[in-house]
Order: C-alpha cells, then structure tokens, then sequence
C-alpha cells in the first residue's frame, strides 16, 4: 500500500508559489486535509482527492489538533495517501514537526514538503530584503503569540541586530512596540506591516517603532498579517541610498 501522510506547504497564497514538489504530493493524495489560510486554487492539482477543511485560525472556531491526529491516522490505516497542506511552511509555525513526531510515533511514513512562508513572500512583495549587506547580515523569525503565553526574549531581540520578521503579531503591538523600545531598540526602527502577503489583496503600511500602533489602528491592519522590523524595512518607500547604503556595503565588502 501507499500509504503516507505528506505534510505540505502550500505558501503564503499566490498559487504560483507552489513547489514542484508539493504539486506531485497533491497529485498523489487521496485525501487532503486543508487548513483555513491555504488557498483553494492550489486544489486544481488533486482534483480527485477527498478535500476535508481542518480549519485553526487564532480567535475563531478551530479544528482540535488531536483531532486531526486522528483523521490522518485513520485514512493511512486504511491504505490512503493524506496531505496534510498548510499555509506557508509546515515547520515555521505550522506545527509541522510535532505532527510528524506523532504519526512517526505510530507508525506512519511521513514526507515534509517545504513552502515559501509569509515573512519572506510578504518582504519580497513590498521590495524589502530581509538581508542586505552592511545593512541587515540575519534575520530572525518570531511569533508574538505562543501557547503557554510566555514571554520572548525581547532585549535580544531588539539588540541582536536582524531583521525582526513576526507573525501572529496584530493583536500585540501595544507590547511589541513597549517591550522592543524597553530592550533598546531605537524608536526610529522602519517597521512594516503586511496584510495578505503575496494574494491580491495584500496590504502594506509603513511605519517605524514608535509609531506603529497609531498607524495600524488608522490602517484598519487585520490578521493574517506579519511585521518585518529593521533598516530594510524603509528600504522600499525612504532611499536607503540617500542613508549611506553604498558607504556601508563597500565597507561590508571590504572587511
């Protein structure tokens, strides 16, 4: 028997954005459980495939994790192949490791299948480089809500010199914004706001630390959105140039 459970990103929403790899997982699938942020247009590759919507978003009604445990179970046991196709990247943020941990546990072959998640697509679509030399030489992935509620380290953050890309953040800014400044952050820091990364409809706004909560409640900023803070953050809207880029990268060259 095939069966398997693949463990798929399908990206942050531009059915472009899909890997080869991921359309020949669908292409085999018999069943595709799919969570609510993945876009439906990638579903043209299985058109054959049962299609069960395993929906969690933060603040709505979500689908029990054990639950869908138990789903992709069952459909192997019965001689099925399972995607299980999740927004953006499966292990950033999307629980990928933990369900493979638990399906290996029982027995189950598992495939992950990596996915451009929104921190990068949502950067790139606002002409952002998370890394740039004698600019930003790191980047660091965060996410502002965690399930035990405990806390970043957040004078790290704000003195560890990457680009700051943060997800689940919307709902937390008034402590973003006061925990980064109280680690030292400068309140200058260019920040930007992206709704929808890489769809359509997507949605920037630009700011800087101090200023951001003001201007994402004038902004009307709704999840899903990420927040990519740092110098490369201007890098779309204020010359970077005009800010000594060309001195710094040939300094960065030169050392």
């Amino acid at each position: 028997m095939n069966a398997k459970v693949w463990l798929v990103g399908a990206g942050p929403g531009d059915p472009e954005l899909l890997t080869l790899k991921a359309v020949r997982a669908l292409r085999e699938a018999d069943v595709v459980l799919i969570d609510d942020l993945v876009n439906t247009a990638v579903l043209e590759h299985c058109p054959n495939a049962r299609i069960i919507p395993v929906g969690k978003r933060g603040g709505c009604r979500s689908t029990p994790q054990a639950f869908i445990h138990r789903l992709m179970l069952r459909y192997t046991r019965h001689g099925k192949c399972v995607v299980r196709l999740k927004g953006g990247d499966p292990c950033i943020f999307g629980r990928g490791g933990e369900e493979a941990q638990w399906l290996r546990e029982r027995g189950v072959e598992v495939e992950l299948v990596n996915g451009i998640t929104a921190g990068l697509a949502g950067a790139t679509q606002c002409d952002i480089p998370l890394t740039l030399r004698g600019v930003a030489r790191g980047v660091t992935l965060v996410t502002a809500h965690t399930q035990d509620d405990s806390s970043l380290n957040w004078q790290a953050l704000a003195q560890g010199g990457t680009t700051l890309v943060i997800y689940m953040g919307v709902a937390k800014l008034s402590e973003i914004r006061e925990q980064l400044l109280a680690g030292g952050m400068a309140a200058d820091t260019p920040v930007a706001m992206i709704e929808n990364a890489s769809l359509p409809h997507q949605r920037e706004c630009r700011s800087d630390l101090t200023a951001m909560e003001k201007d994402a409640c004038a902004f009307e900023l709704k999840s899903p959105a990420i927040l990519v803070i740092g110098t490369v953050a201007a890098c779309a809207t204020s010359s970077l140039w005009e800010r000594g880029l060309p001195a710094m990268m040939a300094a960065d060259q030169s050392a």
